[in-house]
């Protein structure tokens, strides 16, 4: 196999990864803040280190993965002023902030799932791990101080503060809001003592008061239960880059009385970017998987979005692209599906299994190139267009690609993504009923009839398809 090269953000380069441990390489995840329903941007990131995790897992290492739920501390904004979003969206909905934790972890996972992304290994809840938090604040109280708002750590503490995101001292005035008594603008909460008189559904007792913890702490405490003190690969979106990941460095250093980082790799996926700007909640409205659907798209064509562009790249969306990437997913599965029938059809039926095949080494070479699916993709349409290679052996290799693409081109029917677009004012049974009379009419030479339903159809959003036997699709409601 290809070593497999990554790029890692702490020394803006690639390098070849080479597990602490190759028995069991350990990789954390920033999850999400569960205080609404994931939108499109969000989702990238877990398409990304999917990727990652198939990469790993193709190469024969085991893997333990941990992707966090925050359940609390996250503020609104990510410094230091401001309203914990778990609170400020229970308030908006006069409902239990516990009940709205399980609703959009629930929503969450569910996006995993028809997104084809695995589970990991476990999805840990930041509330469940707040005597831990409360241990590791003190474990670091050297290098912390108290106001009258909560502790908050020192950064001029820990050596090079601020270095994964590339900063320099003068570039740190301004980038996070001030709190007052702070040290040093760059300086963040572990503690958050609840205001007096402050209506919290979620707190604890602490040494620092009564309150919550700050956002940043929760990962560091979570990723060296699960992970260990030192593990391999932390990811997340590149914004957590300049803010959140460099404050968990330093308190990973104070933790350890070290220069360790935690992670050997620190990797950030790019933006997703809508033409309007980029994809963001803070504005309201925002697109979820549930939208895309509501249109008629099938999560996976947005799964084949996103692997069309590299994870380190800004990917613009608009409805146009995404629309392309669905004929995509479309071909390939009538491709496939057409080397199925074949297979059916001769003698044996059996699929071939290519042992060594310069597909293989070249899939594995593209991948290896810090998960370079865009450069993966291609090999897949000129292997399942390979004459030199017999239906089964094609299929069998078609197996092998969608172990690292995650598109279960296999086992996919092409009716699946024939979904029904929110705006559809037919049923499949009038469509059909349509269709039947349209059939009648062709039959009797009725072509001014035939072109009449047609069209009635059309103007409703249903594509009739002659000569398929799919027979009719709906249109993207775009």
């Amino acid at each position: 196999m290809t070593p497999l090269t990554l790029y890692n953000s702490l020394s803006r380069s690639l390098e070849t990864f080479t597990p602490i441990d190759p028995a069991n390489v350990r990789v954390y995840s920033c999850g999400p803040t569960v205080y609404n329903y994931a939108h499109i941007g969000n989702l990238r990131a877990y398409i990304f280190t999917d990727t990652l995790s198939r990469v790993l897992t193709w190469k024969r290492y085991p893997l333990t993965h941990i992707i966090n739920i925050t359940d609390v501390g996250h503020l609104t904004s990510d410094a230091d002023a401001g309203d914990d979003k778990m609170e400020a969206a229970a308030r908006a909905s006069a409902q239990s902030i516990w009940d709205i934790a399980a609703h959009y972890t629930a929503a969450f996972k569910q996006n995993l799932e028809d997104l084809h992304i695995r589970a990991p290994s476990a999805f840990p809840l930041a509330t469940d791990h707040i005597a831990e938090m409360i241990a590791f604040g003190e474990k670091i109280a050297d290098h912390c101080y108290q106001l009258d708002s909560g502790l908050y750590f020192d950064t001029s503490t820990v050596p090079d503060y601020g270095h994964l995101a590339g900063i320099r001292e003068d570039e740190r005035e301004g980038r996070i809001d001030p709190v007052a008594g702070k040290r040093h603008p760059q300086d963040f909460a572990i503690w958050r003592k609840s205001e007096p008189g402050e209506n919290r559904q979620m707190e604890w007792d602490s040494p620092w008061g009564r309150g919550a913890p700050g956002w940043h702490l929760e990962c560091s405490v979570m990723s060296q239960k699960y992970l260990g003190a030192s593990f391999d690969i932390h990811t997340g979106g590149i914004d957590h880059r300049e803010i959140h990941h460099p404050n968990e460095i330093a308190q990973n250093q104070a933790h350890c009385d070290c220069a360790d980082t935690g992670a050997r790799f620190w990797m950030h996926n790019n933006f997703l970017v809508e033409r309007s700007g980029k994809m963001s909640k803070s504005g309201g409205g925002f697109t979820t998987l549930q939208t895309l659907v509501d249109l008629g798209v099938h999560p996976l064509a947005y799964r084949l979005m996103c692997l069309q562009a590299h994870y380190r790249s800004e990917l613009e969306f608009s409805l146009e692209n995404l629309a392309a990437a669905f004929t995509r997913l479309k071909r390939l599965v009538i491709v496939v599906q057409a080397l199925q029938a074949k297979v059916a059809n001769t003698a044996d039926g059996e699929i071939e299994e290519p042992w060594n095949s310069p597909w293989l080494d070249q899939l594995d070479a593209a991948v290896s190139d810090d998960l370079n699916t865009p450069r993966a993709l291609p090999l897949l349409d000129e292997m399942l267009a390979d004459k030199k290679l017999k239906p089964g052996e094609r299929l069998a290799l078609l197996a092998r690609f969608d172990e690292l693409l995650g598109l279960d081109l296999a086992t996919l029917p092409r009716a699946e993504l024939r979904l029904r677009p929110a705006s559809a004012t037919l049923s499949d049974a009038e469509i059909d009923a349509q269709l039947a009379a349209r059939r009648d009419a062709r039959a009797a030479k009725d072509f001014a009839r035939s072109d009449a339903i047609r069209d009635a159809l059309a103007a409703a959003g249903v594509e009739v398809m002659d000569g398929d036997p799919l027979v009719w699709d709906w249109k993207l409601a775009l």
